[in-house]
């Protein structure tokens, strides 16, 4: 069966009672229906066109912005309603001036001076870092210049200091083989040095062991000259113009190998060195020496004469390489470390 008994009303949605006037009873308020001023026509075309259309939820937030915490909220033709607020809510709302022309959203008379505020602000803070954000820089197309100079800037300096850091290398390069040279030059000179020094301690040593075979002579006549006095067309040997009687000496020790008569020579003496070389003496008027004999550097072997094919008394001297082919005497003797 059904109940006679009626339906129970529905809660009214929202309920406001003026404070201090206990007689008067809760009135439903819709602020939505009764308070709201419909646009309509262009006017609410263009709002709405400006990105900012109306509704029930933006006024509700305007309102509380706009009265904050503990304010007063009034409806058309409805008596003001006070708005209560935990405080934990009240201290966090934002103050209305921090809202852009929030006030226009209340009055409903948006001027065209809160629109252009609007579309002026900047749309987006994309690509907009916190150092931008630090330097005061607003707009993502300059920060972003910014950035690109910034970049420029920096290849341009690496590219710099890259092109500082080869040029260093190279004179760097430069300045070690020029150190180098120098030092290899100097190592030269005394390398030169040394063994300019080692030659000379050694033709001393030379010296010291070679003796000249006569003095109190002259050259008169080198090794190779031409001339219709000697049979071959030429000199065979060097020639130390002395007076007669004049000793001459072994120029180094050896043995004897012989000593007499020689023809054009005259009296010849021919002493072989130990390295086989061969010294012969000739034009001798006296011989000291035979064949076989051991003698020493400096020993008197004979007299400067002018035996055999001559012009005067002299020594005639020729050296013979142990293959037997004949060598300037000069340059040997020098060789030995003589003084000629």
């Amino acid at each position: 069966m059904a109940s006679n008994k009626p339906a129970p009303e529905a809660p009214a949605p929202f309920a406001t009672q003026t404070l201090g006037d206990e007689d008067r009873a809760w009135e439903e308020w819709n602020p939505t229906e009764d308070s709201v001023r419909p646009l309509r026509g262009r006017h609410r075309v263009a709002k709405q066109r400006n990105a900012l259309a109306r509704s029930s939820t933006v006024l509700g937030v305007g309102v509380i912005a706009a009265v904050g915490a503990g304010g007063m909220a009034t409806a058309q033709g409805k008596p003001p309603v006070s708005i209560s607020l935990p405080d934990s809510i009240a201290d966090n709302l934002p103050a209305a001036a921090s809202i852009p022309v929030v006030g226009a959203l209340f009055s409903g008379d948006q001027d065209d001076a809160s629109t252009t505020a609007l579309s002026a602000a900047p749309l987006t803070t994309a690509g907009i870092t916190y150092a931008d954000a630090e330097q005061g820089t607003t707009d993502a197309g300059e920060a972003l210049r910014t950035r690109i100079l910034q970049q420029a800037e920096q290849q341009q300096d690496t590219a710099d200091a890259e092109a500082k850091a080869v040029a260093e290398k190279a004179a760097a390069e430069k300045a070690a083989a020029e150190a180098k040279n120098k030092h290899d030059a100097a190592e030269a000179k005394v390398a030169a040095k040394k063994k300019a020094a080692a030659e000379a301690e050694k033709l001393a040593k030379l010296a010291a062991s070679y003796a000249i075979p006569t003095s109190s002579y002259t050259i008169t006549a080198t090794f190779g000259q031409s001339g219709s006095l000697w049979s071959s067309g030429h000199h065979t040997g060097l020639d130390f113009a002395a007076p007669a009687g004049t000793p001459v000496k072994a120029v180094h020790s050896g043995t004897v190998k012989s000593a007499g008569w020689a023809r054009a020579y005259g009296y010849r003496t021919v002493l072989e060195l130990d390295d086989g070389t061969e010294i012969w003496y000739c034009h001798q008027s006296t011989m000291g020496v035979s064949a076989g004999q051991r003698v020493t550097t400096g020993e008197t072997i004979g007299r400067v004469g002018s035996t055999g094919n001559v012009t005067a008394a002299h020594l005639h001297l020729e050296v013979h390489t142990p293959g037997g082919a004949g060598i300037d005497p000069m340059p040997w003797l020098r060789g030995k470390g003589l003084t000629i």
